[in-house]
């Protein structure tokens, strides 16, 4: 739906594209980051601002969605609940809800039931493993994504052991055709066995198109929920038999999740020719299809593949599935090496790395670790951090042979790069006062000084305290530190210069990483709120009036040597993703789309503003990447295409089995892209067709909301350092990428 003219034009950042609904608390948004990753912003009503039930309620919301599974829920990206509005934008997730689903083409069957009725049971089960009960499971809290339902709006969660809820003024909150009798009688008494009344009531919906309590008032509706027995017309046997006791009134007489699974297996057996040509996508089982790498790794470092019966499609286009195949197999068999355009890949032994790839460094293993190992100096346990910050992940770089790492209640570390042990992790700056919680972000190293930004908010109070950091990066001992008091830019380390504001948000200063020494001082445009763009050595910041309706933003260009600031006007909605051909290059959103898109390239030149374009394909989407010429772009679903930035053309589109993948990261060495996902799988494509080269199975051992935005590969002298959201950090050889790693 489009914007309407009281609609706020952005939020915390994010831009808004349209509308994808409202509710009772509030209006949901399609929005994009300055990255071109689309979210969904959730802002509470006007009216209900103010009312704290309403923002007690809303707190409740963010705080469930964070502690469940990111595999079965639209992960939280960002949050402000103290906002004058409170808003929360997590995963924009393409896909039809199951209500849109069943009202288009009708009842769901065959396989295509049995995908969402496992794919449920899995979503509840982590759900309740989080001491979560959602208590609102209906059609529209269910978006049918590409490799299955995830389940969404948290709105009226709570915890499982919190017996006084906010349900409890009143109010009889929840969806009567889908609510369990206990809602309607008992609200305090409601436990996980709740929502499993709710998912018997929705699969009804699912195979039937209708209700098992359906009536022409809720007040009737709610009635036979708590006193009538479901009506099951059309509900085939022993499906039907299932779902009776999902539908029991009593809780206790409702089956267990783990039974649940084994009796919809039962009832509803796979129909074979669905499910041909697809790989297993859960994130916390997954039996993925492994390719050989380039070289045989020893057999004892090949862990088997692990197979389930339930299966999920791995490419939607059916008239390409047996090209893509006949691909797979090829590589199954005979392994990348002897793939069409990777003839350097079919030398070498494991004793010896083939052409494409690096030799490794001598002494170095594969490792696993996380950010909460012990550390030789400094704070030596990271477990407590999770316990003061908002939980999620790490940022990370590679600085001469180390690695550095950061984020949201985790504080700032060194690891070293051969073993994965942590050197040091440092102490907040300045030392905690009181109870709060803690976020960290990385904003760089160099010239021996890991810089950091830091955010302490107290739980009591509104006083967040915000400052600027350098620590040696030898000891993680602090160098220099700086307080800030504004919110109209941030700092920002590009090459030798940090980038810090002053207290009034007025103008910015450059300094040294290492001693924090002033090298210049630049005004900034009055009254504007300013980002950094990530154009590599350049320096640009993109600054529009907040929340205003402005159509256009103004691009500050700040010259290295003296901060002189070079000015132009641009699109609002345009994104600047680095420099091509000596120009900047832009990328247009598409418009009346309903998908991460974009329309064309834009190149503009930086000193006089003069601009040429170039179309793009239709339907290009995705997180957008350049590099040596090339635009990569990575959907939520694993499609990775490549487009010239020079003609605009596609070279190449290639489809993975990663889940929500990170931004690719470029090795012009080995003329590959990786891309890793939220579980700690890893994919490895040909610059030059996109061939796929080699898939690795997860390295995680859980999968929370936390993993979806900070998935990484980093390059460290011919190995990879991987970083996910849950806070586990591993490297593996690329030459071998299955090769079982060592505890860090």
């Amino acid at each position: 739906m489009a914007l309407r003219k009281d609609d706020p034009k952005s939020v915390g950042g994010y831009k808004l594209v349209d509308r994808l609904g409202a509710g009772g608390m509030g209006v949901v948004y399609r929005g994009r980051a300055r990255s071109g990753r689309e979210v969904a912003v959730k802002v509470v009503h006007a009216q209900y601002a103010a009312d704290p039930v309403f923002r007690a309620r809303f707190r409740q919301e963010i705080d469930a969605v964070r502690k469940v599974s990111g595999a079965f829920t639209a992960p939280v990206v960002d949050a402000d609940p103290e906002a004058e509005r409170p808003w929360m934008a997590t995963q924009y997730v393409p896909g039809l809800s199951l209500a849109a689903r069943i009202r288009d083409q009708g009842p769901l069957r065959g396989p295509e039931l049995r995908r969402l009725a496992l794919g449920l049971v899995e979503a509840l089960r982590d759900i309740h493993r989080a001491g979560v009960v959602h208590r609102d499971l209906k059609p529209a809290n269910v978006l049918m994504a590409e490799d299955g339902p995830l389940v969404i709006d948290f709105g009226i969660s709570r915890a499982a052991e919190n017996h006084h809820t906010l349900t409890e003024t009143g109010q009889m909150i929840g969806t009567p055709p889908f609510m369990s009798p206990e809602q309607l009688t008992d609200a305090r008494s409601v436990g996980p066995a709740s929502d499993v009344f709710s998912l018997g009531a929705l699969l009804v919906f699912a195979t039937t198109g209708r209700g098992p309590f359906d009536a022409d008032s809720h007040y009737l509706t709610a009635y036979r929920v708590v006193h009538e027995a479901p009506v099951l017309d059309g509900v085939a046997e022993p499906f039907r038999t299932v779902l009776e006791r999902c539908l029991a009134k009593k809780p206790a007489d409702r089956p267990e999740l783990a039974a649940l699974a084994g009796e919809f297996v039962a009832a509803l057996p796979e129909s074979g020719a669905e499910d041909e040509a697809t790989v297993t996508q859960r994130a916390d089982e997954m039996a993925l299809v492994r390719m050989r790498p380039t070289a045989p790794a020893d057999p004892g470092d090949m862990a088997p593949v692990r197979r389930r019966s339930r299966v999920r499609r791995l490419w939607a286009t059916a008239g390409t599935v047996g090209a893509l195949v006949l691909g797979l197999m090829g590589y199954l068999l005979l392994g990348p090496g002897l793939a069409e355009d990777d003839s350097e890949a079919g030398a070498g032994t494991a004793e010896s790395a083939p052409s494409r790839w690096m030799a490794v460094p001598p002494g170095w293993k594969p490792w696993q670790t996380t950010v909460e190992a012990t550390a030789a100096r400094g704070v030596k346990k990271g477990q407590n951090i999770s316990d003061i910050g908002f939980g999620s992940g790490p940022e990370c770089q590679e600085y001469k042979g180390a690695v550095y790492c950061a984020g949201n209640g985790i504080l700032p570390m060194r690891l070293d790069g051969l073993t994965g042990r942590a050197a040091w992790r440092a102490d907040v700056v300045p030392p905690a006062q009181g109870e709060g919680s803690y976020i960290f972000w990385l904003l760089g190293v160099a010239d021996g000084a890991m810089v950091v930004e830091q955010q302490y908010h107290p739980d009591q109070g509104d006083d967040v305290q915000v400052s600027v950091a350098a620590l040696d990066t030898a000891t993680g001992k602090q160098l220099w530190h700086r307080t800030l008091n504004t919110t109209k830019a941030r700092p920002h380390l590009s090459g030798d210069l940090v980038i810090v504001p002053d207290d009034s948000g007025s103008s910015v200063t450059a300094r040294s990483p290492r001693t924090g020494a002033e090298r210049w001082t630049t005004p900034l445009p009055t009254g504007q709120y300013c980002n950094w763009a990530d154009t590599g050595e350049d320096l640009y910041l993109e600054c529009a009036p907040g929340q205003t309706a402005s159509k256009d933003m103004l691009l500050l260009g700040l010259d290295r040597a003296d901060g002189a600031v070079r000015r132009l006007t641009m699109p609002r909605s345009e994104t600047l993703l680095g420099r091509f051909d000596g120009r900047l290059l832009f990328l247009d959103p598409a418009e009346d789309v309903d998908k991460e898109a974009f329309s064309r390239i834009r190149l503009v030149d930086s000193d006089t503003g003069e601009d040429r374009t170039t179309e793009l394909p239709a339907g290009v989407e995705g997180s957008a990447t350049l590099a040596d010429g090339t635009l990569w772009f990575a959907t939520s679903s694993g499609q990775v295409t490549a487009v010239s930035a020079r003609t605009g053309k596609q070279l190449w589109q290639t489809r993975t089995s990663l889940e929500q993948p990170s931004s690719l990261t470029y090795d012009p060495r080995a003329h590959v892209v990786y891309l890793s996902s939220a579980s700690g799988r890893v994919a490895a494509l040909d610059t030059k067709k996109g061939t796929p080269l080699w898939e690795t199975l997860p390295h995680t051992q859980r999968v929370t909301n936390k993993g979806w935005g900070h998935a990484r590969v980093l390059l460290h002298k011919g190995t990879l350092v991987v970083t996910t959201g849950d806070g586990d950090i591993f490297a593996l050889d690329p030459a071998h990428p299955n090769r079982k790693p060592v505890s860090g």
